[in-house]
């Protein structure tokens, strides 16, 4: 390359560093936004040429990340509120999370008192009823028990009395 050339690659790229440090200072004084894409666009320069130069790379995310005046409240940097952002988030989905489960949790409350009140449900008393249900099977099996002895006892009396009948109608 001739001299020329070279000297004029410099010159451009001095109007285009010039361009972003503008711009820059115009972010800066608006308060705005300030990322690499908003700042190439506004300088009129591609992005790969900011991170060609590390220089204006490194002061364009220093400003990035530095609050500015606005009136008496002082704007907080793009770190904070990311931060504050992905808090806000987490809390939205532990509260959705919460509303969820009070939802169905009124929801199964509401469909028992619907059901004790449309007459379909369970009888108020039916612990009552079980408890008479469970006494009576056991009277049952307590008197079952006491049918089978006394069948038992009866066979042995019919044995004893055919053999007794049989002693005593034999000829001595």
């Amino acid at each position: 390359m001739t001299s020329s050339m070279i000297e004029g690659k410099r010159a451009d790229s001095a109007r285009r560093r010039e361009r972003v440090v503008k711009a820059l200072d115009a972010a800066l004084r608006a308060g705005g936004d300030i990322t690499v894409s908003a700042l190439a666009r506004a300088a009129r320069v591609d992005r790969s040429f900011l991170y060609r130069h590390r220089d204006l790379l490194e002061r364009v995310h220093a400003a990035a990340n530095t609050p500015v005046e606005e009136g008496r409240l002082a704007a907080v940097s793009r770190a904070s509120l990311q931060a504050d952002l992905a808090n806000a988030l987490e809390r939205n989905t532990r509260l959705a999370t919460r509303v969820r489960q009070l939802e169905k949790r009124l929801s199964q409350q509401l469909g028992e008192q619907a059901w004790r009140e449309s007459g379909l449900g369970a009888s108020p008393d039916i612990d009552q009823l079980l408890r008479r249900v469970v006494r009576l099977e056991q009277d049952l099996a307590e008197k079952c028990g006491e049918l089978e002895a006394r069948t038992e006892e009866l066979e042995a009396a019919r044995t004893a009395n055919r053999e007794l009948t049989r002693a005593l109608n034999q000829p001595h």
